[in-house]
């Protein structure tokens, strides 16, 4: 989340000039579309949203669910909530304490959505597991009952980047998806070989089937790493993959050498992948890897899921430059939930830097930014 948040705040700064003029020409939410956009770009600094409403109140809640004893940060405004979002943490050490995970929850907050930010030990602990899916669900479950007025209460989701699949999981794979009818994924994955084919090599088939190369985000590679070394079974090569991979998140061309030469077999399968250059060999390697790791890709994976229990829209936004999980991916996962995606692709709107941001891009979130508080506005308000 320390680096997936920042494209937002980068991207979105340019939608309020363009929204400017012609905001109330499209949607009633025009004006508040930009007004929330603009919000997320302030971050924690002053904006006409923050002027305009009054300050989210932030509180840490405890539950037992079927995963066990949880807590999360439940943001309410003090104006009444006209819908409810669960919000998955991205990897970051800090989790749902996040700075600018914190500026986005309150940002939903004063646009009238009541949020939980559940607490994910793996988030923290900088590791993807389809196991959080049971953790979100117990999440969506939670405040479904705090927002309930009878019935089953619809309740969003919003994830980021790989957070998407176990959010995905959870909704559509739990009993707890027949709260869910809204979900925004951003910069997320599909088919889980094809993602780290790219995030390994930078190789990826456009959606015309032909093979594009880009270069990867060395951090997304080493992320891998740092993600799966506690799945690898002896102890000494964990350490070592772990040490590795924090190495060279913190500097891409820090020596490693003395640590690879002395990983035993199982390391040396996961180092020989994520330094493998060519797609083609990519399968084979997956093949080497330790069962533990081979079986978590497995369950994380989102190809050929049956979406069908999802009740509600999944709108998709994914940048043509994203460096480590490829646009093809949301497109991919677009087809696959048919009529219930609604798919955004920007031309800049990279994983970690958004780059420059044009008139077109800035439209097409504003549009979707629409959208979508349209959509929260069609579902019976909480306790109603």
């Amino acid at each position: 989340m320390t680096q997936e948040c920042g494209r937002l705040t980068r991207l979105v700064a340019v939608v309020m000039g363009i929204a400017l003029c012609v905001s109330a020409c499209i949607s009633p939410r025009g004006q508040e579309a930009r007004d929330l956009l603009a919000d997320i770009a302030a971050g924690g600094g002053p904006s006409r949203l923050k002027e305009a409403t009054p300050q989210p109140a932030r509180i840490t809640i405890a539950y037992r669910r079927r995963a066990g004893q949880a807590s999360a940060d439940l943001y309410r405004s003090s104006q009444p909530a006209r819908s409810a979002v669960v919000v998955v943490p991205g990897l970051t050490p800090d989790g749902k304490d996040d700075a600018r995970l914190v500026a986005l929850a309150k940002s939903l907050a004063r646009a009238q959505f009541l949020v939980l930010v559940p607490d994910l030990a793996n988030t923290r602990a900088l590791k993807v597991s389809a196991a959080d899916s049971v953790f979100i669900g117990d999440a969506i479950e939670e405040l479904a009952q705090r927002v309930s007025g009878g019935g089953t209460p619809p309740v969003g989701l919003v994830a980021i980047s790989y957070a998407v699949g176990p959010a995905l999981l959870a909704a559509s794979q739990t009993s707890a998806g027949q709260h869910v009818r809204l979900i925004v994924a951003i910069g997320g994955y599909y088919d889980i070989e094809t993602a780290i084919v790219f995030v390994t090599t930078g190789y990826y088939r456009a959606p015309d089937g032909s093979w594009q190369h880009a270069a990867p985000n060395e951090w997304g590679r080493w992320m891998f790493v740092r993600s799966n070394a506690d799945r690898v079974g002896d102890p000494a090569d964990r350490d070592r993959l772990r040490r590795i991979a924090e190495r060279r998140m913190a500097n891409p061309a820090a020596e490693i050498g003395d640590l690879v030469a002395r990983l035993g077999p199982d390391g040396r399968a996961v180092y020989d992948l994520v330094s493998n250059g060519d797609p083609a060999r990519v399968p084979a390697l997956i093949g080497r890897l330790p069962a533990a790791i081979r079986d978590e890709l497995r369950r994380l994976d989102l190809k050929g899921r049956d979406f069908r229990a999802l009740a509600g829209p999944v709108f998709l936004i994914h940048g043509r430059d994203d460096a480590i999980i490829p646009f093809s991916e949301s497109v991919k996962l677009a087809a696959a939930l048919g009529p219930r995606a609604d798919l955004t692709i920007l031309d800049h709107f990279a994983h970690v830097d958004a780059g420059d941001i044009g008139f077109t891009d800035g439209l097409r979130l504003w549009e979707a930014a629409i959208r979508i508080l349209e959509e929260r506005d069609r579902a019976p308000p909480p306790g109603s």
